[in-house]
């Protein structure tokens, strides 16, 4: 395994991250949910992410099930607060002080730690000051339960508030978790230079489109049994994709990974991993192959030549408006 520092901080994840959004406490068993952890682990992988909205909160307990007995100080683990969560009371959302507070004393006790390494505003809410959530956020630091603040998909403009409230709380603010891939890169104009300026890095989810840049959806063919797709929790953001001049695209890759000796998907992480920006790709996997498969993608050096042949080849059906950059 590689690792990269996370912003201007000091810390230092892991290139592949392993991340159970739509696995754990839901689409497999837990059984093959902690056989996926161990092959993480197996592979060098450090850095586990989740949110407690997962599966209802469902997520966060398998994790820390899985994790339980590895030496804490050797692991990073990542969570995030905005989404509903528990019955849906006015406070089981948002990122107001009280859910804040209470989110992350829930959190630290499914995950069984006493310490989340970074604790992520999940979305930004419009309907709460920022300096209440920033400052909810600079206590969780005090008290030792937080230790670095990140955010995911936010805007340009609203990593730029959060880091000058940051610098005036003395908050270690280092990340931001959007969607990116060869398809998905609103992040590129506008908030991928807000966050080098402002010493943030990229800890970017989706890497392979959904499991689209797998190359297993066939244009005009039927949904593959127990795909993404398939599963109504995930079908929302992959629907997007399927189209046939995307998945024509997609069947176009295809030479260029053979001809690298690599499959589609470690092209795909390979890809997001050449950004400099990017920290980390989180991977999912409902099989212990996936995770070593995609693993691979840390040695893989992609040329100049290889990166204009993919976009060539994927010319008219990537997106990169950065309006949509809260989209993801």
């Amino acid at each position: 395994m590689k690792f990269r520092r996370l912003g201007r901080s000091g810390l230092s994840i892991s290139e592949i991250s392993y991340g159970n959004w739509l696995t754990h406490g839901s689409q497999v068993e837990e059984d093959q949910a902690h056989a996926c952890v161990k092959a993480a682990l197996e592979s060098g992988i450090t850095t586990f992410d989740t949110a407690d909205v997962y599966a209802n909160t469902a997520a966060e307990s398998v994790l820390g099930r899985a994790l339980r007995g590895e030496r804490r100080e050797s692991l990073e683990i990542l969570t995030k607060v905005y989404w509903p969560t528990g019955p849906g009371g006015p406070n089981d959302r948002g990122l107001g002080r009280k859910h804040v507070m209470e989110s992350a004393n829930a959190s630290l006790k499914r995950l069984q730690t006493d310490y989340v390494d970074l604790y992520q505003a999940h979305r930004f809410d419009y309907s709460v000051p920022l300096e209440e959530t920033m400052l909810a956020f600079a206590d969780l630091v005090r008290q030792g339960k937080v230790l670095y603040v990140g955010v995911s998909e936010w805007t340009a403009e609203q990593i730029t508030r959060g880091a000058a409230l940051a610098r005036e709380l003395n908050v270690p603010f280092v990340s931001h978790q959007p969607q990116y891939s060869m398809l998905w890169r609103v992040i590129e104009p506008q908030v991928i230079p807000t966050c080098e300026r402002e010493g943030l890095s990229q800890i970017v989810f989706s890497p392979v489109a959904q499991g689209i840049l797998t190359g297993k959806y066939l244009p005009g063919a039927e949904v593959p049994e127990g795909s993404r797709l398939a599963d109504a929790r995930g079908s929302q953001m992959i629907a997007r994709w399927m189209r046939d001049d995307v998945l024509n695209a997609v069947q176009q890759l295809k030479p260029i990974a053979e001809e690298a000796g690599i499959t589609l998907a470690q092209l795909a992480v390979a890809w997001v991993l050449k950004n400099p920006n990017v920290a980390s790709a989180i991977i999912g996997a409902s099989r212990p192959e996936q995770v070593f498969e995609n693993v691979k993608a840390i040695d893989i050096e992609l040329g100049d030549d290889v990166l204009t042949q993919i976009d060539k080849v994927l010319e008219g059906v990537i997106t990169d408006d950065p309006r949509l950059t809260a989209q993801g």
